[in-house]
């Protein structure tokens, strides 16, 4: 039995006959359509980055950032809806202080991933709402070391080394799959970083983007905090170089 068109996408609580529910894809299509996001777990600290699609010249610079700061030691990004976005960050953070309030210490990296998870899976059960559009990535450093989670508008979420969301999601993935884990510190990750945002930046396409970068790490005595400028400037400079080379070499 067909399903589209059939009247099983009006409700997020509705199975379709082949045991879809279109609701949440729909949701991965806002996803699909936003800047890509990356992050990257090394061996001491977590590294996240955003193209931010600039929709206006007449917009402040370094206005409505994509990535947020939950706790001291997480950090979160999302692609998709701007809006569903600072709405999931702030229940992110009441769950963060709630932890901190009720046990006296930082919430681990785990049970903000299963938190956060288990509220946007809840918006995919009643007929009265709709799926947050977005995919999540969480970064934190805990007790327990270095963690990135990734969590889909179904919240399922996995943990991961490195991933990506967003239009250029796929490449950006192929890319993050050379990377060696093992060895990888957050200072080259930043690098790795700038190298695939400018990579996956469809010029031709999309608008200008400005380049979003935080870290946790030793250098920022393992606080979620943003790249400084001239680790950033760096980056960029060495990114754009790379993509010079290949252009030459093409």
């Amino acid at each position: 039995m067909g399903s589209i068109g059939t009247g099983y996408d009006l409700s997020a609580s509705t199975y379709s006959p082949d045991g879809r529910i279109f609701q949440v894809e729909y949701a991965l299509k806002a996803v699909e359509n936003s800047g890509t996001c990356i992050g990257i777990k090394t061996i001491d600290g977590v590294v996240l980055a955003h193209e931010k699609l600039v929709q206006s010249k007449l917009l402040v610079p370094q206005s409505n950032n994509r990535i947020q700061t939950i706790d001291m030691h997480i950090g979160f990004v999302a692609a998709g809806l701007l809006a569903d976005s600072r709405h999931l960050a702030k229940r992110a953070r009441e769950e963060a202080e709630n932890y901190r309030s009720t046990y006296r210490k930082p919430i681990p990296s785990t049970m903000i991933a299963k938190r956060i998870s288990g509220y946007v899976s809840a918006f995919t059960l009643y007929s009265s709402v709709r799926p947050f559009g977005l995919s999540t990535i969480v970064a934190s450093v805990d007790v327990h070391g270095p963690a990135l989670y990734m969590i889909e508008p179904s919240g399922l979420y996995y943990g991961y080394n490195a991933t990506a969301v967003g239009k250029g999601s796929q490449l950006a993935k192929t890319e993050l799959e050379k990377l060696d884990f093992k060895t990888l510190t957050a200072a080259e990750a930043v690098k790795h970083a700038a190298r695939i945002i400018h990579m996956v930046h469809d010029e031709s396409k999309d608008k200008d983007f400005e380049l979003e970068l935080t870290w946790i790490s030793p250098q920022s005595n393992g606080k979620h905090a943003v790249v400084p400028k001239d680790i950033k400037d760096e980056a960029e400079r060495l990114a754009k170089a790379a993509l010079d080379d290949e252009m030459d070499e093409d």
